[in-house]
């Protein structure tokens, strides 16, 4: 099951949009948008004037102004359409799913076939329950495998269709509920309970009907606000002015309230006011778009404002699959005795450089088929505080206990200095020396005493430099946070072009750094999948958590990423950056929109009291009540034309804040003073032919 990519007018969006549109009316909903609003209070105004006394001009007048109301309620449906049918395809998991729940307490040592598995509704499920999902089985719910390894169907949420691996320990062990496993088998202990599911939350944000308005669209409401009162307050002390100079003279007539009502609604910003909802909508769809879900338009709208990326190193900037290339030995150690060692050391670890561990000292010494019960072996996992792993070997016979322990140089020094070991000098050579090449080192010790290196080479990924260049010309400081020594991190650092690193990264560490940067009145992006992440997750402007992640990362982010690419941040930075330019550009375009409005409309309405004004004619409109019947389609059949720009957004260029205002002045600004003496013109063409005026 893969989503169905809808065009941008699609009639299954259309349609649904239209009736939408109608419902909208009601004022408690007009109120919302206070521009829009004084529109459909003008409109109600106008039609009562033309039921009061029937005229065509009144009602043509009455008629484009409620199209004008109705098309920014089509421009808002639409947006919230696209949101809702993109997650149509998710209700279609919530179905009734049974799944094989385990009957007492999980132990890894115990085989699955000898375990008691019961039939069970997904729905009946509690957080910590233990389930066996088999070939061809549907996932019931969301939690992380703890046993197996298995091929998974993930298209009903990520819209890849090509399988992925999921399996217990390392970055990918989160399943989502609704998944289905295509082959092998995996033990599930679920992470939620019933209605709060992943998809359950997904369905619930696109769907929400409350869209919180964000703080730069408050702003921007405010000022457009501002803008309505002054031109209503001017339009306002026009009549008066009308009926003096009427009275004075003794000749000519007042202006009329249908033809003040039409000044009013043309020169305030009803274009930008009547897309600005669905540009905010737009944007969290277009965040769907791309698979990541963001939790408000807040979180889309900080993204566009970011001046801080912090980027892990592993699997974002780097490939991320770190393979053992050599084992470097201590003076007196030979290499069969290093491999041994890390091999041994390595045997629990599921990550991929344990893994590759393991196989570069079966290929190169035969080191294989190890008894791990005879040898009495307690393994020691990885922890982000110790930055180390290995296993403790009790020992039999002549064999004494052994301490096997594998890690960071660092790490591994005050572990080995601990037990009152010595680092050699030719270990720290070679560890300068590995991480000097960019690779990474890892040292073996057996308790007290040092036994070697274990170089992982890891490869920078093609065009992130030039990604990075994009961002420092936009403003955005990179950093890049590893795990590695200050040398390995540094010479990655260079060859990928971040702006800085953060090494020998510790969950302690990640959390100072951003608050580092959050003291100093910045914005920071980051992105994690670890319970470790959540804590730097949590207090990150925009928090960015793998759809693989833990639980506590996802419930930490303001986004989750469908896809778990570490790299999607840099294209999340660049969508919000779009959405804050389309608003720009159109609020550019609005206000330029109503200067032009002003010389078209201005000399048409006053003629009749002011009969010199004609000479301001210079588009030569058939006549005045054309020219103000031209001026209200025009600014109502704008919107429309304006929707496609406004769900798509401007093309995203990665320019500074200066370029970009003089791109917006020169295309927007310009654009939106010509435009609308061409579409009058045009109009007013249209309706002098057909003798409508």
């Amino acid at each position: 099951m893969t989503r169905k990519t809808l065009t941008l007018f699609d009639p299954a969006l259309a349609r649904p949009a239209l009736l939408e549109a109608f419902k909208k009316l009601d004022p408690r909903v007009q109120w919302r948008n206070p521009v829009m609003f004084v529109v459909y209070v003008g409109s109600a105004f106008t039609t009562a004037l033309a039921a009061a006394k029937p005229e065509g001009f009144t009602a043509a007048v009455a008629l484009w102004l409620w199209f004008t109301v109705l098309f920014a309620n089509f421009a808002e449906a639409m947006a919230e359409g696209r949101s809702k049918a993109q997650a149509a395809s998710l209700r279609g998991l919530k179905k009734q799913t049974w799944a094989k729940k385990l009957d007492g307490e999980f132990d890894r040592t115990t085989p699955r076939t000898a375990m008691t598995w019961l039939p069970l509704e997904a729905a009946h499920l509690r957080k910590g329950d233990v389930v066996l999902v088999e070939a061809g089985d549907t996932i019931p719910a969301d939690g992380e495998v703890i046993d197996g390894v298995a091929s998974v169907d993930e298209s009903a949420i990520t819209g890849e269709s090509a399988p992925v691996i999921r399996e217990s320990g390392g970055d990918f062990s989160a399943v989502t509920g609704g998944t289905r496993v295509l082959s092998d088998w995996i033990v599930v202990r679920v992470a939620v309970n019933p209605g709060e599911t992943f998809v359950d939350r997904m369905i619930a944000m696109v769907e929400n009907a409350k869209r919180h308005k964000t703080p730069n669209e408050i702003a921007l409401t405010i000022l457009l606000v501002a803008l309505t009162i002054v031109f209503l307050g001017v339009v306002v002390t026009l009549l008066p002015f009308s009926l003096f100079s009427v009275q004075a003279s003794g000749a000519g007539e007042p202006v009329s309230l249908v033809v003040l009502v039409a000044l009013l609604v043309c020169l305030i910003p009803t274009t930008i006011a009547g897309l600005l909802s669905a540009i905010g909508v737009a944007g969290m769809s277009r965040m769907m778009q791309a698979n990541v879900i963001a939790t408000s338009g807040r979180a889309v709208e900080a993204a566009g404002d970011v001046d801080v990326l912090l980027l892990d190193k592993t699997g974002t900037i780097t490939l991320g699959n770190r393979q053992a290339s050599q084992f470097v030995p201590a003076p007196g150690v030979s290499d069969a005795d290093l491999a041994d060692a890390a091999q041994l050391a390595s045997l629990a670890d599921e990550t991929p450089e344990g893994r590759s561990i393991v196989v570069l000292a079966k290929q190169k010494f035969n080191l294989r088929e190890r008894d791990i019960a005879a040898l009495g072996a307690q393994f020691v996992h990885f922890t982000a505080q110790t930055r180390m792993s290995g296993v403790d070997l009790q020992g039999t016979g002549s064999q004494a206990p052994r301490q096997l322990r594998k890690g960071a140089a660092d790490a591994i020094r005050r572990h080995v200095e601990a037990l009152g070991g010595r680092f050699p000098t030719a270990v720290q050579t070679a560890v300068d020396d590995v991480s000097r090449r960019g690779s990474t080192p890892l040292v073996v010790a057996d308790g007290p005493r040092v036994l070697g290196v274990v170089e992982l080479k890891d490869v920078v990924k093609g065009g992130i430099k030039e990604r990075f260049a994009e961002l420092r010309r936009m403003g955005i400081k990179t950093v890049m946070v590893t795990g590695d020594n200050r040398l390995t991190a540094a010479a990655i650092a260079a060859e990928a072009g971040v702006d800085d690193f953060l090494a020998e990264a510790t969950p302690e560490a990640k959390l100072q750094l951003i608050r580092s940067y959050q003291a100093a009145g910045q914005l920071v992006a980051m992105t994690g999948d670890g319970t470790n992440d959540a804590p730097a997750l949590a207090q990150a402007d925009v928090a960015v958590a793998m759809n693989t992640g833990t639980q506590a990362a996802k419930e930490a982010g303001n986004m989750v990423d469908l896809d778990s690419n570490p790299t999607k941040l840099i294209e999340i930075v660049e969508t919000g950056k779009q959405m804050l330019m389309t608003r720009g550009s159109l609020t550019t375009f609005s206000i330029a929109n109503d200067i032009a409005k002003y010389f078209a409309i201005i000399p048409a309405a006053f003629v009749t009291t002011y009969p010199q004004l004609s000479a301001l004619n210079f588009m030569h409109l058939a006549s005045p009540s054309s020219a103000i019947l031209s001026a209200v389609v025009f600014n109502a059949l704008i919107i429309v034309f304006l929707i496609p720009l406004a769900l798509t957004g401007v093309a995203y260029r990665a320019v500074g804040a200066a370029a970009l205002l003089r791109r917006n002045l020169a295309i927007y600004g310009l654009g939106g003073m010509v435009v609308p003496f061409i579409g009058i013109k045009l109009i007013d063409m249209v309706l002098a032919a057909a003798h409508l005026t």
